[in-house]
C-alpha cells in the first residue's frame, strides 16, 4: 500500500492525519541503507528475497498493524513466497513480451511514479520540519500562553443512577418507590445493582463514572447538575430511556491542563501543520500551467459507464 500521496483537501485522503512519523519511516524504509540484505526466500532461478524487499512490502500495511502482522516470522515467510513468484511471474512477463502492452506499460508507469512520488513526500514531509525541536516546542509554549482557556477542562460530575424502562409496568410508582428507600437509608449500590436496568452501569453500581455538562440527555442533565453536594438525591427524572434517581457522587472542579499535558498534542498538531501547509503549497507549484480537459474526461468517463 505504501504511503499515499495526497497534497490537499481536494484529494482523497487529508493530511491531517498524523503524517511526520509515518513519512519518516517510509522515508527509513525507502533509502538504501535503512535495511540490510538478509537473504529470506532464495531459488535456482537466481532470485533473491532480502529484507529489505520485506520493509518495502511491509509499506502497505497501516503503521499501527505493521509489528503485529510482521513481527511473525510466518508472515514474513509468507510475505517472501509471493514476492518471489510475483517477481518470477514478472520475469516470465518480461520475456513473453507483455511489457511492451500499452496498458501493461501505462499500469507500470503509474506504479513507478507512485513509489517515487511517495518517496518525494516523505522526504518533503521530514525537510520541512525543524531540526530543532526546541524551536518547535517555544511556539507551541507562545500559543499556549496566548489562549490558555482553549485547554480548560469544564466541571465534572461522577454521578450515580438507577433506571427503570420506560415501558416497565408502574415504572413511574417503581422509580418513586426506589427514591423512598433511598432517603431511608437504602445501599444506592446494592439497590442500583439489584433493580437498575441500565446495561451500561447497573453491574457498578449504577455509577456512570465522572460527566461533562451537556453529555446527557437535558432533563438528566438539568437534573444532575441542580445537586448541590455529594450525596445528594435527585427527585424522579423522567427521560425518553425511562425513570431515573440520580446521586451526585464527586464534583471536579474546571480546571486548567496544563503545559506540559497538552504539549505532546500541540506538538503533534503543530507537525501535522506545517506538513500541510507544505503539501498544499507544493500542490499548487505543481499544477501552476496545468489544465483539465473537461470534454476529455467526460469522454473517458462515459467508457466506464
Amino acid at each position: 500500500m505504501g504511503i499515499s500521496i495526497f497534497f490537499s483537501k481536494h484529494m482523497t485522503v487529508s493530511v491531517r492525519r498524523a503524517v511526520p512519523l509515518l513519512s519518516m519511516v517510509a522515508f527509513a524504509a525507502l533509502s538504501s541503507t535503512a535495511w540490510g540484505q538478509q537473504v529470506v526466500v532464495t531459488g535456482s532461478s537466481g532470485i533473491k528475497i532480502t529484507e529489505q524487499d520485506i520493509q518495502a512490502d511491509a509499506l502497505r500495511v497501516p503503521d499501527a498493524a505493521r509489528a503485529t502482522v510482521f513481527g511473525k516470522a510466518s508472515n514474513v515467510s509468507t510475505a517472501a513466497t509471493n514476492l518471489y513468484t510475483r517477481r518470477l511471474l514478472a520475469q516470465e512477463a518480461e520475456k513473453s513480451g507483455l511489457a511492451g502492452d500499452p496498458q501493461v506499460a501505462a499500469a507500470l508507469q503509474i506504479a513507478r511514479d507512485k513509489v517515487l512520488s511517495d518517496a518525494r513526500i516523505a522526504q518533503m514531509d521530514v525537510d520541512v520540519l525543524p531540526a530543532d525541536a526546541k524551536k518547535l516546542e517555544a511556539l507551541v509554549e507562545l500559543q499556549y500562553k496566548a489562549n490558555p482557556e482553549a485547554y480548560r477542562i469544564p466541571e465534572q460530575r461522577r454521578l450515580r443512577h438507577v433506571l427503570i424502562p420506560i415501558d416497565a409496568p408502574d415504572a413511574e410508582a417503581t422509580a418513586a418507590k426506589i427514591l423512598a428507600d433511598l432517603k431511608a437509608g437504602a445501599d444506592f449500590e446494592q439497590l442500583a445493582k439489584a433493580q437498575s436496568k441500565d446495561p451500561g452501569s447497573a453491574a457498578k453500581g449504577g455509577d456512570l463514572g465522572f460527566v461533562q455538562r451537556g453529555n446527557t440527555v437535558p432533563p438528566f442533565d438539568q437534573a444532575a447538575w441542580a445537586l448541590s453536594k455529594p450525596g445528594d438525591l435527585s427527585p424522579v427524572v423522567k427521560t425518553t430511556y425511562g425513570y431515573h434517581v440520580i446521586r451526585l457522587e464527586e464534583v471536579k472542579p474546571a480546571s486548567l491542563r496544563p503545559f506540559a499535558e497538552v504539549k505532546p498534542e500541540m506538538m503533534a498538531k503543530a507537525r501535522a501543520k506545517l506538513v500541510e501547509d507544505a503539501r498544499a503549497a507544493k500542490f499548487q507549484n505543481l499544477m501552476q500551467g496545468a489544465k483539465v480537459d473537461d470534454q476529455a474526461a467526460e469522454a473517458v468517463s462515459a467508457k466506464f459507464r
